[in-house]
């Protein structure tokens, strides 16, 4: 696992780099998508390099982490729209490439299925960004979730709908109890993990995850068992960090030839 810490502006950037030149060598790349505010700032230096360097998504698919259960179609946080709204609207994604689980379906489980199998169906994720809840989860993998769990449902902790709730007009009531979320072993299938926190709030489940024991109760810490995974943190989700001065060394005095 590397990790990387610097002012958020570089983390997104960083970030980019790494999507960008997956896009230019294999137009036909998956790229897996996370919604919540840790990832918009990659959004955004993605769409400023579709608008001012042609970075091109027409032939890409994107796959979404997760999705409330029993949202509108028309709601403005079902996930789908958010993602539409963040960044597939923004850079010219055709909208049948950009794929989530199906939170309105009548057979949850099956839906659950048919979403684990699109991934494998289409090759996998190849590149999967990642934010981290105040409580380690990742996607909506809350505490005491399996290591090897696949995409299902799942309740959502209070502390989860509390976070969120500043999604909803700070009203946790309005926050939905269910979700359908790719599995913690959906996620460590893909073939590159990057994943963005920020702010002193992230801080206890950043140091969990990567100094941390490999642990259900810090879903996130699974991490630290993936081949190829980024963690990009700013100065403050990094305060808790024991080997700090050690990452920005390690980053410091990175061979020009090693990529994120």
């Amino acid at each position: 696992m590397e990790v990387i810490i610097a002012p958020v502006p570089e983390l997104a950037k960083i970030a980019a780099d790494a999507i960008d030149e997956l896009l230019r060598a294999k137009p036909t790349a998956n790229i897996g998508l996370a919604t919540g505010s840790s990832p918009l700032s990659i959004y955004d230096e993605l769409v400023r390099r579709h608008n001012e360097e042609g970075l091109d998504f027409s032939q890409a698919h994107g796959f979404m982490l997760d999705e409330y259960v029993g949202l509108p179609l028309d709601h403005p946080e079902r996930y789908r729209n958010v993602i539409e709204k963040e960044i597939a609207s923004r850079v010219g994604w055709p909208a049948d490439q950009v794929q989530g689980p199906d939170g309105n379906a009548k057979d949850l489980p099956t839906a659950c299925a048919a979403y684990e199998a699109a991934i494998k169906n289409a090759g996998g994720v190849d590149i999967q960004i990642l934010g981290i809840g105040t409580d380690g989860h990742i996607a909506f993998n809350e505490p005491g979730s399996s290591l090897a769990s696949r995409t299902r449902i799942k309740t959502l902790t209070h502390q989860t709908r509390l976070d969120n709730a500043r999604f909803f007009d700070g009203d946790i009531d309005k926050v939905p109890m269910h979700c359908l979320t790719q599995g913690l072993g959906t996620i460590m299938d893909a073939r590159q993990l990057i994943l963005i926190a920020s702010g002193t709030a992230k801080a206890e489940a950043v140091h969990q995850m990567v100094e941390g024991p490999i642990t259900a109760m810090w879903p996130a810490s699974v991490m630290q068992m993936h081949p190829h995974a980024t963690v990009l943190v700013d100065e403050a989700a990094a305060s808790r960090l024991q080997l700090a001065s050690y990452y920005r060394d390690t980053y410091a005095h990175k061979p020009a030839w090693q990529r994120l």
